[in-house]
């Protein structure tokens, strides 16, 4: 099944978010807590949250959208199943995104065919902000958005990943290296190669960063 919302086993999403819920006036770690004591509404709305970002990294880094889909739901999964081993020093989405990025890995290990191409009509992002060079804001052209999408699908694991943080997941570098166990400036680093490397695939094919 492609996108979201997610089916958590146990789970059942179906309300909207609040206005408050949205505005995040209930911190995710505090959703966190009132799982732990037993109140599972808090993390219907973790999920709620965070099932769109989860679906559009997977996608990013798999290229695949029925394996994106089940790894963001297996994310889920596995983080309310190991929800009392969270350590509220970090942020519940850097431990999630670990979870997430970790199970995308193995299954790219374990795939030789990364599958299909992400496409712009499965995809939205979440970007805000425009920075100059930011690869996201090629989604505001319609008829790019499949290039640029082919481009990030054709980087190394590391870059596309790093790309997906950064841009559709607007991860700031200490997360980033939260999340993939790197140093601050290995974050910067890697990321100014990948969005080098991605320049260079798109201008071959005649789109300019």
């Amino acid at each position: 099944m492609n996108g979201y919302p997610l089916k958590i086993p146990g789970i059942t999403i179906r309300r909207k978010m609040t206005a408050a819920e949205v505005e995040g006036e209930i911190s995710d770690n505090s959703l966190v807590l009132q799982t732990l004591q037993g109140k599972v509404k808090s993390f219907k709305i973790l999920v709620e949250r965070h099932q769109k970002g989860a679906y559009i990294f997977a996608s990013g880094m798999i290229g695949n959208h029925d394996d994106a889909y089940d790894l963001s739901q297996e994310a889920f999964i596995r983080a309310y199943k190991n929800l009392n081993r969270f350590n509220p020093v970090y942020q519940f989405k850097t431990w999630f995104f670990q979870i997430l990025s970790n199970l995308c890995k193995n299954h790219l290990r374990q795939k030789a065919n990364r599958g299909a191409v992400i496409t712009s009509s499965e995809v939205t992002t979440t970007a805000a902000a425009p920075p100059h060079q930011r690869p996201d804001i090629l989604f505001e052209k319609n008829e790019i958005k499949r290039a640029v999408w082919s481009g990030i699908n054709e980087l190394p694991d590391k870059f596309r990943e790093i790309i997906v943080l950064s841009h559709f997941q607007e991860m700031p570098y200490d997360q980033i290296a939260e999340v993939l166990d790197i140093p601050r400036g290995s974050v910067m680093s890697r990321l100014y190669y990948a969005r080098l490397k991605l320049r260079e695939i798109l201008e071959k094919r005649g789109i300019e960063l």
